[in-house]
């Protein structure tokens, strides 16, 4: 389980296609030394399986379905990485309950700037659109982030300063898929009502 703050960005410095699976090698001399292996990392939101030591270097391996359903398959070498290592028991919860479950992967229809008044605003199915209220929790690229409005097809946030600057949100482009997973608290709520009033819901 993770919070979706953001500890630490990484870079990719390796991809090897091994078969079935991808090998994932990321530069995070921030945390790395506090990843065992078999240790559960966020990597832009889809929780991976730390599976080798290297100095500095953080070791994944992803099998082809993860990379076809989340925006890992889309990443190179160089590009950077939001990286959140997974929750102890007496942390904090700054964020929300994030599993590093990716729902889907949707993709940036704009990020707009007025002066320091960022908005991000995506595009995703109109099932995961049900999972989000305005004022709830959302976590984009594993940030997590408060969804401003929701739409049929899409929904926005807002970026604060510190957000733009200690994630890579700031890069984002139209177009670009994203790693989309609402609140697991909305889930189960929704899938209750949906047994209990399947008419209504």
């Amino acid at each position: 389980m993770f919070t979706g703050i953001i500890e630490a960005l990484g870079e990719v410095v390796e991809i090897l296609e091994r078969g079935e699976t991808t090998r994932l090698s990321i530069d995070a001399p921030a945390i790395a030394a506090g990843v065992r292996v078999g240790d559960s990392v966020s990597v832009n939101g889809a929780c991976l399986t730390r599976v080798a030591c290297e100095a500095g270097h953080l070791c994944f391996e992803a099998v082809r379905e993860t990379l076809e359903r989340t925006a890992l398959g889309e990443l190179r070498v160089g590009s950077r990485v939001n990286l959140e290592r997974a929750l102890r028991a007496d942390a904090r919860l700054d964020g929300h309950i994030v599993q590093g479950h990716v729902d889907e992967a949707g993709r940036v229809r704009e990020l707009r700037r007025r002066g320091e008044d960022v908005q991000l605003f995506v595009a995703c199915s109109r099932e995961f659109a049900g999972y989000l209220v305005g004022k709830g929790s959302v976590a984009i690229e594993g940030v997590s982030l408060t969804v401003v409005g929701v739409g049929d097809d899409g929904f926005d946030v807002a970026l604060i300063p510190h957000t733009l600057a200690v994630t890579t949100l700031s890069s984002l482009r139209g177009g670009e898929r994203v790693n989309l997973e609402a609140d697991v608290l909305g889930k189960y709520v929704k899938r209750y009502l949906e047994r209990v009033l399947p008419r209504q819901v």
